[in-house]
C-alpha cells in the first residue's frame, strides 16, 4: 500500500498516548483461545505481558507472537511441507519475563506445542516490528538490516536481537523436546512427532490496558468472545485496529469502532479513543490513518535521513477518516452524560501538548474549508477524491477497493454531510467558544448551508440506473461465470423491478465523473449518519437485501460488493478471494444493523417502509446469527456447491488476497447491540 502523505511526531517520540489519566491497579489476567481456518489464535493479557500467539497448520507452518508493545513481533516460518501438518497447543501460554544481554527486560509469553510430524524444515525467522513480519507473510522479504542469526547450544535454537536503535530488543527461542534434535536447518524427531517449547519476547514498551471495569457498561451485550476480544485491544494510549497484522492505532477502525459502541462505553473508554485520534492529527486537522512505530519508525526514519530515532510516523493518506471525527465527537459531547464531561475533557492537554478543544477545532476548520468548492460548483471534480498517486481512500483500502474509481460514494455521500451537520450542532451549542478563533468561528458558520448543499448535490452523482432486461441479463451471465444460482436472485430482481429498471448506488465515481457500476454495503452508512428519504431508504434496501448475485445478500452473510453490473475484467478483480470482492466483513454488518435500528427510531416513515425495514432487519439478523462463530473476525468468504452457500474463514488458500485477523476491533460493535436493536439509535437522532 502506498504512503505518500506523513508527519513525523517528535514530541510523542516518548509516548504516544492520549488525555492524562490516573494510572489503574493491574487488571484481571485475559486468556482467551479462537480457532479459525488452519490457525490457531491464543491470547494472554497480564501485568506487563500482551501477546498473541498464533499456530498455522497446512503446508506452510509457521509459529508467530505478535505484541501491543511497540506493534512488535516474532515469527518463525517452516518449509513446505508435502502433506498438511496440524499444530496443537499442549500447555497454554504463560507469561514470560527475561533480561537482554545490558540487563533490560523483555516481557512475552511460553508455550508448549506439537505438531504431527517429526520433520520441520527451518525457512526463516523474523523478530521486528509486526509490519516487517506483515510483509515477510506477503512479499517473502526482510530488510537486511533486521535479520537475526540464531544461536544453537544442544536441543534449543535462539533469535535474538537488539532494536536497530540500541534500544531493547527481541528473543524467539525455540527448544526442541521429547529427545528431538535442533539445528540451524531444522527440527527433527521421532514416531512422527515434534512436542517444542516456545519462548516469544519483546523489550517494547507496554501499553496501558483498559480493563473490563473500565471498558463496558452493565448494558453492553453478554457476548464474552467479542468482550474478551475488545479488552485485548483496548489501551490509554489508543485502540488497536486487529490482532495480529494490526496491532496499533488505525484512524478509521478507531472512530467507526467508537461511533458503533459509544452507547455501552464507559467514559473513560470513549475519550481515551477520542483523546487518541486527536492527539495524531496532521497540523491541518486530518485525522491519521495509520502509525509507524517501533523498530517500523527507526526503519523509515533512517532510511528516510532522520537517524535511528523512534519518532512515530503518521500516515494522512486516507480521505475518510477525517470526517468521521466530528459525527462522533458531536454525539458524544452533545450527549446528556457526555455534555457534563465535555468542559473537562476539551480543557486537557494531551501528548502532543495541546490541549484538546484546540485540536478537534483544527479538524471542524479543516472539514468545511475542504469541502467549500462543491458548494461554489458542484461538479465531480470538486468531490473529496482519494489522494493523488493512491489507488486507496477509505475503508476499502486494497488497490482494486474502488474498482479503480476516484471518488468515494461513502466519502462523499454520507461522511462530508454527516461531518457538516456535526460541526454545524457543535457550533451552535456554544460547546467549544473558548477555542475559536475570529476566522475559525467564520467558517464553522457555513457548515449548515454546505451539509444543505451535499446533501441535495452529492447523492445523486452516484446513481446507476439500468434498463430491466439489462439488469436482468447481467445477473444470469455473472451468476453461471461464478457459479452460483440465478433462480431465486432473478425471481428478486424481477419482483422488486420498479419502473421497469433497475437502480441503485455506485462504489465510486472515476476521474471523469462517470459511476463505476458496483453494487456495495456502504448503503449502511446512509442509514447510520444521515436522514435519507423515503425514495433513498427504498432504493438501498432493495440493492442491499435482494439475494446475491441480484444484490448483496447471501446465507454466509452480507457482501461488501457486487460486480455483477461491472464489466468482465472488474468482475475478475472482485471474486470472492478479493480482500474487498465478494466477501463479508464482519462489521458491515453491524454498520447496516445500526443504521436499520436508527432509520426505524424516526416517526416521519410510512407504515409501509417501516414494515419493509423491519423485514430486511431480521433478514439481515438471520445471517449474522447464521455466522456468529466468524464474528470477531476480520472478513470471511464462502463457497457455494449443492445448491447451498457455505461461510469459510478468509486467508486459507493460497487464491486468497489476504490472511484475516482473528481479533478485529471493529467486529466486535456487536456489544451495543440488544435483541436486533442497536442501543445508539435514539440517541444519535
Amino acid at each position: 500500500m502506498l504512503r505518500l502523505t506523513v508527519f513525523v511526531v517528535g514530541l510523542l517520540a516518548t509516548a504516544h498516548c492520549a488525555t492524562a489519566q490516573t494510572q489503574p491497579a493491574s487488571p484481571p489476567s485475559l486468556r482467551f483461545q479462537i480457532d479459525e481456518g488452519r490457525n490457531i489464535n491464543s491470547f494472554l493479557r497480564e501485568g506487563p505481558v500482551a501477546a498473541h500467539l498464533l499456530l498455522r497448520s497446512g503446508t506452510d507452518p509457521r509459529i508467530l507472537v505478535a505484541f501491543p508493545a511497540g506493534n512488535s513481533g516474532v515469527g518463525l516460518w517452516f518449509g513446505r511441507s508435502e502433506q498438511p501438518v496440524e499444530w496443537q497447543l499442549a500447555r497454554q501460554p504463560m507469561p514470560a519475563h527475561e533480561k537482554d544481554s545490558k540487563g533490560r527486560p523483555l516481557h512475552g509469553v511460553e508455550a508448549e506445542v506439537t505438531l504431527d510430524t517429526d520433520n520441520l524444515r527451518i525457512q526463516e525467522a523474523v523478530l521486528s516490528s509486526v509490519r516487517v513480519l506483515r510483509d515477510y507473510q506477503a512479499l517473502g522479504t526482510i530488510p537486511n538490516e533486521v535479520a537475526a542469526k540464531p544461536d544453537v547450544t544442544a536441543n534449543r535454537i535462539v533469535w535474538d536481537r537488539g532494536r536497530l536503535d540500541g534500544a531493547a530488543g527481541y528473543r524467539l527461542s525455540i527448544e526442541a523436546l521429547d529427545g528431538a534434535r535442533v539445528s540451524t536447518e531444522s527440527i527433527t524427531g521421532a514416531n512422527g512427532k515434534l512436542r517444542l517449547k516456545v519462548v516469544a519476547l519483546t523489550g517494547e514498551t507496554p501499553l496501558t490496558p483498559i480493563d473490563n471495569t473500565s471498558l463496558l457498561t452493565a448494558t453492553a451485550a453478554r457476548d464474552t468472545r467479542a468482550r474478551d476480544v475488545l479488552t485485548f485491544l483496548s489501551y490509554r494510549e489508543k485502540y488497536l485496529a486487529g490482532s495480529w497484522r494490526f496491532d496499533t492505532y488505525f484512524g478509521r477502525d478507531s472512530l467507526m469502532s467508537l461511533t458503533l459502541l459509544a452507547p455501552v462505553l464507559q467514559h473513560l473508554a470513549i475519550e481515551s479513543g477520542i483523546g487518541a485520534v486527536l492527539t495524531r492529527l496532521a497540523p491541518n486537522g486530518e485525522v491519521a490513518h495509520e502509525e509507524d512505530i517501533g523498530e517500523f519508525a527507526v526503519l523509515r526514519n533512517f532510511r528516510e535521513g532522520r537517524g535511528k530515532i523512534d519518532a512515530p510516523i503518521y500516515d494522512y493518506g486516507m480521505v475518510d477518516d477525517d470526517f468521521m471525527l466530528a459525527p462522533l465527537a458531536a454525539d458524544w459531547l452533545l450527549d446528556n452524560e457526555g455534555r457534563t464531561r465535555a468542559p473537562k475533557f476539551l480543557s486537557e492537554k494531551n501528548a502532543a501538548g495541546q490541549r484538546q478543544g484546540d485540536a478537534l477545532v483544527k479538524n471542524l476548520t479543516w472539514v468545511v474549508e475542504r469541502t467549500a468548492a462543491f458548494v461554489a460548483n458542484p461538479k465531480p471534480a470538486n468531490l473529496v477524491g482519494i489522494k493523488e498517486g493512491r489507488m486507496t481512500g477509505q475503508w476499502r483500502d486494497s488497490e482494486e477497493g474502488l474498482g479503480r474509481g476516484l471518488y468515494a460514494y461513502d466519502v462523499n455521500a454520507v461522511f462530508v454531510p454527516a461531518a457538516l451537520d456535526a460541526i454545524d450542532r457543535l457550533l451552535k451549542s456554544g460547546l467549544i467558544d473558548s477555542y475559536l478563533t475570529d476566522a475559525q468561528r467564520r467558517s464553522l458558520q457555513r457548515a449548515g448551508n454546505q451539509r444543505d448543499a451535499w446533501s441535495r448535490k452529492a447523492p445523486p452523482m452516484f446513481v446507476v440506473t439500468l434498463p430491466a432486461k439489462q439488469a436482468r441479463d447481467q445477473v444470469s451471465a455473472y451468476a453461471a461465470t461464478i457459479g452460483v444460482d440465478a433462480k431465486q436472485p432473478l425471481a428478486a430482481l424481477d419482483s422488486g423491478l420498479r419502473e421497469q429498471s433497475l437502480t441503485f448506488n455506485a462504489l465510486s465515481l472515476d476521474a471523469n465523473g462517470k459511476p463505476i457500476p458496483i453494487m456495495h454495503s456502504d448503503d449502511g452508512f446512509a442509514l447510520l449518519f444521515t436522514q435519507p428519504s423515503a425514495a433513498q431508504l427504498q432504493r438501498s434496501i432493495d440493492a442491499i437485501m435482494r439475494p446475491f448475485p441480484a444484490g448483496l445478500m447471501t446465507p454466509a452473510g452480507l457482501l461488501v460488493a457486487n460486480p455483477a453490473f461491472a464489466d468482465r475484467d472488474t468482475q475478475a478483480r472482485f471474486g470472492n478471494s478479493a480482500y474487498h470482492g465478494t466477501v463479508v466483513w464482519s462489521w458491515q454488518q453491524a454498520v447496516l444493523a445500526a443504521g436499520l435500528s436508527r432509520q426505524l427510531a424516526r416517526s416521519d416513515l410510512s407504515a409501509e417502509l417501516r414494515t419493509r425495514l423491519q423485514a430486511a432487519r431480521a433478514q439481515l439478523w438471520k445471517a449474522i446469527d447464521a455466522t456468529n462463530a466468524l464474528r470477531s473476525s476480520e472478513l470471511w468468504t464462502w463457497s457455494f456447491a449443492n445448491g447451498q452457500y457455505r461461510a469459510e474463514a478468509f486467508g486459507q488458500h493460497n487464491t486468497h488476497a489476504d490472511e484475516s485477523n482473528a481479533a478485529q476491533l471493529w467486529s466486535t460493535v456487536y456489544l451495543s447491540f440488544r435483541n436486533g436493536e442497536w442501543l445508539g439509535a435514539k440517541r444519535t437522532q
